[in-house]
């Protein structure tokens, strides 16, 4: 069964729930637009993720979800919360959610940890998880080793509940691979960055566009904290520091607040910049919902396409 039929919503799309940019507006943006908007609770506090709920609720009366980053100090709060706010679908990163899972199953959210190995989806696949979201190193942020596609048709196969691709999808052409791979949707993440709707600075979105194939760079690789982001003068820095051997503290001097820069600031030299690889195929700003069509019917085009080639 597709994603969106899974989840009663227009099209197979999850939105990543990418921290400071994943707000309840833009969720509810998403969800609006057709797919599943997600709030990123990532560097919010409990309070502040309860204000993005309700802020989402009061804009959509579609499905939405919460995305939790396990590692968050407040992660216990959180898993709390969206129970008590009747939070349909939870996707979360950063560790396994196998503590919060008798709990989210008792009120029927849907549960969709993102793995980035066969090992962690057939742990929490067992742990009661409705999904996994297969997350290749071709996204953007936080990243793993292992490609989309070679990720997800392991994970496909190794494991019996639906799959979601990441990392690396923004035509049609990579939304068809995605299916043939074995996924039941795809999450989506860097090509949302150059929607109307994301909150992000426009000296960010200008990057994301100017962008080719090789202006990724991973930072954090040798430290063991690897994140895929836009080449600038921080990232540079950065990656020169960490060769040299300079210990965590040091670099964190680079990271810290970067992100917030980048987004609130439009700070393009100094700012972390997270974006996938598939940011070379993006070239101008459109609204949500005309990304939404026109990477549905890319799919639909090249299927058709590929069956009268045969």
């Amino acid at each position: 069964m597709r994603l969106n039929k899974m989840l009663g919503i227009e099209y197979p799309f999850i939105q990543g729930g990418m921290a400071n940019i994943a707000t309840g507006e833009f969720a509810a943006a998403v969800s609006n637009a057709g797919g599943l908007g997600l709030i990123g609770a990532a560097g919010m506090t409990v309070e502040v993720l309860r204000e993005n709920i309700h802020t989402c609720k009061a804009l959509t009366n579609k499905p939405f979800g919460v995305n939790i980053m396990l590692m968050n100090p407040d992660a216990d709060a959180m898993a709390e919360l969206v129970v008590e706010e009747n939070i349909q679908v939870v996707t979360t990163g950063a560790g396994n959610p196998g503590k919060y899972m008798k709990q989210w199953k008792e009120v029927n959210i849907k549960v969709f940890p993102v793995v980035a190995s066969v090992a962690l989806a057939k742990r929490l696949a067992a742990s009661g998880a409705d999904g996994v979201i297969a997350e290749g190193t071709e996204s953007g942020g936080h990243v793993g080793e292992l490609t989309t596609m070679a990720l997800v048709p392991q994970v496909a196969a190794a494991v019996d509940v639906p799959v979601i691709a990441a990392g690396g999808i923004a035509d049609g052409s990579q939304l068809l691979a995605a299916f043939s791979l074995g996924a039941v949707g795809v999450q989506l993440g860097t090509c949302l960055l150059v929607s109307e709707e994301c909150p992000i600075h426009d000296n960010y979105k200008q990057a994301v566009i100017k962008a080719s194939d090789i202006d990724t760079v991973v930072t954090g690789r040798i430290a063991g904290v690897p994140v895929r982001i836009l080449k600038n003068k921080m990232a540079r820095e950065y990656v020169k520091q960490e060769k040299a051997g300079v210990d965590k503290m040091e670099l964190e001097k680079y990271t810290l607040g970067s992100l917030r820069r980048a987004v609130f600031e439009g700070d393009v030299q100094m700012g972390s910049l997270m974006a996938g690889q598939v940011a070379g195929l993006l070239r101008e700003i459109k609204p949500l919902r005309l990304i939404f069509e026109e990477l549905y019917n890319g799919y639909l085009q090249r299927l058709n396409q590929l069956e009268m080639e045969r």
